[in-house]
């Protein structure tokens, strides 16, 4: 920690001596200095995910945190949970790098991804994880947000919004290399092919290694969108993606004792980042379709109509090793010298269709001089069936020594399984803007979720907040949320999950004393039902919890000083109290980041722009029937050099830049899970 706090303190001291000259978001040719802007302030043309409107952040009720592609570059963000880690209140990549998924945790509970507005992932191990690179921006809400989305979590969700297409020809192409042989080359290309037509094209190759050996994590993908304005009051646009994985999984699920504790059988230390699988056979291959769309038709200043929908076909072949460390979690060896432990082999098949649409009528009205009002009357329909086949074998193997040709493969089921998932939703929401200064949120929805086996829910959720300026940029809040997620799948014995359920009382404040700062500081109380938990009788298996409570206070801030100086700021703190719950995995109570770039002139042509991270994860700890176990605190240093000459960028990305050792996770079921060492990256793109 010590090394951090001098880093963050020698950066803080020294830069604000540095002239600077700003760099333009790649996503915006038409706008080319509005990555700070919408970062700190939002836009009044853009819909966000906390009130699916064009509202800006300081006249919502609740924490929205806006992370610009410009942002996520340039702290060297890998996979999606990357872009998030410097998020108040986020844990992000919660169980380590992970080629297989990405995870996040808000307040203290995992969180649900979606993709422009609607869901994008649904069961485990059955589509690939999505790439950076296709967007423009990601959004954090925190809190519950189900009255707008559905099958919303209760901490709060991540929405990805896609790049689409401007009426301004321009792009970009380069090619990357960094660590594990890392080498990609990506193209972002817009073509305005008239003043109401344009079309887009994003993609990228991987060929890389991994950090792990036999982990591959090879991608290529392609995203086309075309966008048509046949009148100035009607927008079309369609998008597609196709995304080919070849990987593995860097999670290997390594035992606690040898890795976080000591072997008391065998004083040799396991490899962190030990492969354990059969080389050629484990894998996390995928392929990825989508399609799907939007229509935005203004009918008058007062009235609008927005369609959406999409459509997802995805495959993953996941064949992989891991060690039972399960059976016995506090002692899994199984001989007396502390060498052999038990290997089961998993193989399996996993096909996910999923269609989604999300359709709203926005209607302006005044119902007095000084009250307008923003209706948003809305009907969603989500259908998702996964198909499933796959078969286990188990075997003894000495941990220290593997004979990888030996290994065994199980022979995969010949029929698959089926889960599919119905949900109608209506909601209706109004955002009421009280003398120009107060504004209130209320909202209410209902939704019915049907599943293959016959099981009916339903639920209704409500909304109510309020915020308003009282002077000098201050903004006081408070909001009431509902939540209901309904889960799939079935508890250890075999009775289907019940919906998870929730409810969030928050306060706060927000402060916006110019367009170039915003604070936030928030508190909250969470309840909480029927949250899967580890199975006391079955570690791999899971109950639900009774109640389970999270209280909380946030903080973060960001704020662009003259010379192109940026600094944001983060603090979340969340205690999380079970009163029905023996067991759980709780995560880390304390989170803090720091980050800050800026950039100064280098003659009329070119420009440098240096950036430094520090983001601190605090311990963690898991209460399981055998033990209870803690996985210590990390501080973590990203960094960034980038020159900017003519068209030109030349950068390199540093994350972990001190190659700190440290465990993301160390579960009392039995196992621990990595965190990614150093890596850096070098680019060279042009822009044109």
């Amino acid at each position: 920690m010590k090394k951090a706090i001098v880093l963050t303190g020698t950066m803080l001291v020294l830069w604000p001596q540095v002239a600077a000259a700003s760099e333009a978001p790649v996503d915006a040719p038409v706008e080319a200095d509005s990555s700070d802007t919408i970062l700190v302030t939002a836009s009044r043309t853009e819909e966000f995910a906390g009130t699916k409107t064009e509202t800006p952040l300081i006249e919502t009720p609740q924490p929205i945190t806006i992370i610009t592609e410009d942002v996520f570059r340039a702290q060297g963000a890998i996979n999606i949970s990357d872009t998030v880690r410097y998020a108040a209140g986020i844990t992000a990549n919660p169980y380590g790098r992970d080629t297989r998924v990405d995870g996040f945790v808000i307040r203290g509970i995992n969180a649900l991804q979606f993709r422009d507005g609607m869901r994008d992932i649904f069961s485990y191990y059955a589509s690939i994880t999505a790439d950076p690179y296709n967007f423009s921006r990601v959004e954090v809400v925190r809190g519950p947000a189900s009255v707008l989305f559905g099958q919303g979590s209760i901490g709060g969700l991540v929405n990805l919004v896609s790049k689409t297409p401007v009426f301004e020809t321009g792009g970009e192409a380069g090619i990357t290399y960094g660590s594990y042989d890392r080498i990609e080359a990506f193209a972002d290309v817009n073509a305005a092919l008239s003043d109401k037509f344009a079309v887009r094209m994003v993609g990228r190759v991987r060929n890389a290694d991994t950090y792990v050996d036999h982990v591959p994590d090879d991608r290529v993908f392609f995203a086309p969108s075309v966008r048509w304005q046949p009148t100035e009051d009607t927008d079309i646009t369609l998008l597609g993606v196709y995304q080919e994985d070849d990987g593995g999984s860097t999670s290997q699920f390594l035992p606690i004792i040898g890795t976080l504790r000591d072997n008391p059988d065998n004083p040799e230390q396991l490899d962190r980042f030990l492969f354990v699988g059969k080389p050629g056979w484990d894998r996390y291959d995928g392929r990825l379709l989508q399609g799907g769309g939007s229509i935005s038709h203004r009918f008058s200043d007062a009235v609008q109509l927005n369609l959406k929908a999409r459509y997802i076909d995805s495959d993953v072949t996941y064949f992989t090793h891991y060690t039972d460390s399960y059976t016995s979690p506090t002692n899994p060896y199984l001989d007396p010298t502390g060498r052999l432990i038990g290997l089961y082999s998993d193989g399996s098949y996993a096909n996910l269709n999923v269609f989604t649409t999300d359709n709203n009528l926005q209607l302006k009205f005044n119902t007095g001089d000084q009250i307008e009002h923003l209706l948003l009357a809305g009907v969603d329909y989500s259908w998702n069936e996964v198909r499933k086949r796959g078969g286990f074998d188990y075997e003894v193997v000495d941990l220290y020594d593997i004979d990888r040709d030996a290994l065994t493969i199980p022979t995969l089921d010949q029929y698959s399984t089926r889960e599919s998932q119905k949900q109608l939703g209506f909601y209706l929401q109004d955002q009421i803007r009280l003398w120009d200064r107060v504004s209130v949120v209320l909202g209410v929805r209902r939704d019915r979720v049907d599943t293959a086996g016959g099981e009916v829910d339903k639920a209704t959720t409500f909304r109510a907040g309020i915020i308003g300026e009282i002077g000098a940029g201050v903004s006081p809040f408070f909001s009431y949320t509902e939540s209901f997620q309904p889960i799939a799948g079935a508890t250890s014995d075999g009775s289907p999950f019940k919906p998870q359920r929730g409810v969030q009382y928050e306060a706060g404040v927000k402060w916006q004393p110019d367009l170039n700062t915003l604070v936030t500081v928030t508190g909250f109380h969470i309840k909480e039902s029927n949250r899967p938990v580890a199975d006391p009788a079955n570690p791999l298996g899971q109950i639900q919890s009774g109640e389970l409570t999270t209280k909380g206070v946030e903080f973060e801030a960001t704020r662009t000083l003259p010379d192109n100086f940026d600094v944001s700021v983060s603090y979340g703190y969340n205690k999380l109290v079970a009163k029905d719950a023996d067991y759980f995995d709780y995560l880390p109570r304390h989170t803090a980041s720091i980050w800050s770039t800026k950039t100064f002139e280098m003659g009329d042509e070119a420009s440098l722009r240096l950036g430094a991270g520090v983001h601190y994860t605090g311990k963690r700890t898991s209460i399981g029937p055998a033990w209870t176990n803690v996985t210590g605190d990390n501080t973590l240093v990203d960094a960034l050099a980038e020159v900017l000459w003519r068209d030109w960028r030349f950068s390199i990305n540093a994350t972990n830049l001190f190659n700190d050792k440290f465990y993301a996770s160390c579960l009392a079921r039995g196992d621990c899970f990595m965190g990614a060492p150093r890596n850096v990256m070098g680019t060279v793109a042009y822009r044109f």
